[in-house]
């Protein structure tokens, strides 16, 4: 092998490891970006589920059934009907 071809192939040799070390640098850095965003996006989920969690237990509270039974009675002014007014219906 001649001493020019030996060279050539000492810097062939340096772009490739410049080349390949640049692209572990980039892709750390991206790997170190995305990293950072699922973090914040778990932080997110875990915030919403608590928030949906706080909905759920305020959407029962609302829902129950004496509450549903007492703002009938007080605000639409409901009453439970008579034996007399009950009417069972058989298929």
């Amino acid at each position: 092998m001649s001493r020019g071809m030996a060279i050539a192939l000492c810097l062939g040799l340096v772009v490739a490891v410049l080349g390949s070390a640049l692209g572990v640098v980039a892709s750390k850095h991206q790997h170190r970006s995305l990293f950072m965003e699922l973090q914040g996006l778990s932080a997110e989920a875990d915030h919403l589920n608590v928030e949906w969690g706080m909905l759920q237990l305020e959407q029962g509270t609302w829902a129950g059934h004496g509450r549903v039974e007492r703002v009938g009675r007080e605000r639409l002014g409901m009453v439970m009907p008579g034996r007399e007014d009950i009417v069972i219906i058989r298929p």
